[in-house]
């Protein structure tokens, strides 16, 4: 299994001698399946002042990292597309590939607890909130014709179903201990899974996505859209129909009620035992 790292390079809410912003360095491990133990998870930190703010600190800051993780990272996730640039500098400097994701459930945890918990108490906090990544809506793209399933359906499980997920045959997956995003056993998930003839290519080509979320348009014409990367997004189906918009509502009601996690299978044939493909996300409200 890849080692991923999840990066943030940022300022925060504290200033120096010179009341000028600190900056932050934090790399933490990405939980990549439903077992992953979170505490063992790697994390490491360090402040920056506003005039070190560049590429060579990051990839310094990495190498430190490095040194003090039992792992090197084969690559490593990041959020904050204005800082595109200078984090895939600081990254390519030490041969590491650096994607733009919004798969970065660890980090956005660990970011919301340092703003509640650990800024406030160090000298000089300035209380106010952190600025916001939200980008503009991009305009969805159709999935290469290729890739497109042939049926696909609302479905939902339990929690609790997927401690059993280690022992499910799956060729490409990612997941995360359910209970990080605080879901309570008998919460039920839903998802949606992908009936295509050609399960394996499209499956493939998912697993070398940044895969974020799934989600429900009800723009005109309605549809069910896959996020991926920092702002992609992709047509999974039209929602043609009143029952097809409802079931699309229930979804992203179940969503709600589940903490935003959710899942997107692929299989072969609505018969079939395996998973192709199988990711746990969760849509996060990245700051």
């Amino acid at each position: 299994m890849p080692v991923i790292w999840e990066l943030d390079f940022y300022s925060r809410p504290v200033v120096d001698e010179q009341n000028k912003k600190l900056w932050e360095v934090l790399v933490c491990e990405s939980p990549l399946d439903i077992a992953a133990s979170v505490d063992s998870l790697f994390r490491y930190s360090k402040f920056y002042a506003n005039t070190e703010v560049n590429s060579g600190s990051l990839r310094k800051a990495l190498e430190e990292a490095i040194a003090q993780s039992s792992s090197r990272p084969d690559k490593i996730r990041f959020f904050r597309r204005q800082m595109a640039n200078m984090i895939t500098k600081g990254c390519e400097d030490l041969g590491i590939a650096a994607y733009p994701s919004r798969r970065t459930l660890a980090l956005n945890q660990w970011i919301n607890q340092r703003m509640e918990e650990v800024y406030p108490s160090l000298p000089n906090y300035q209380s106010g909130s952190n600025p916001s990544v939200s980008l503009p809506p991009t305009t969805p793209q159709p999935l290469p014709d290729a890739l497109r399933g042939q049926q696909w359906a609302f479905v939902s499980l339990e929690a609790s179903a997927f401690a059993d997920m280690p022992d499910w045959k799956i060729d490409f997956e990612e997941a995360f201990p359910i209970a990080m995003a605080g879901v309570a056993p008998d919460t039920k998930i839903p998802g949606i899974i992908i009936y295509s003839s050609r399960a394996l290519p499209l499956a493939g080509w998912m697993s070398g996505l940044e895969l974020a979320f799934v989600k429900t348009s009800e723009d005109k014409p309605a549809r069910l859209l896959l996020e991926t990367g920092a702002s992609e997004s992709w047509i999974l189906a039209n929602l043609t129909t009143p029952p097809l918009q409802q079931e699309a509502r229930n979804f992203e009601a179940l969503k709600q009620k589940a903490n935003q996690v959710h899942f997107l299978a692929v299989q072969s044939d609505p018969n079939s035992e395996a998973f192709t493909g199988f990711w746990l996300m969760q849509e996060l409200n990245l700051a």
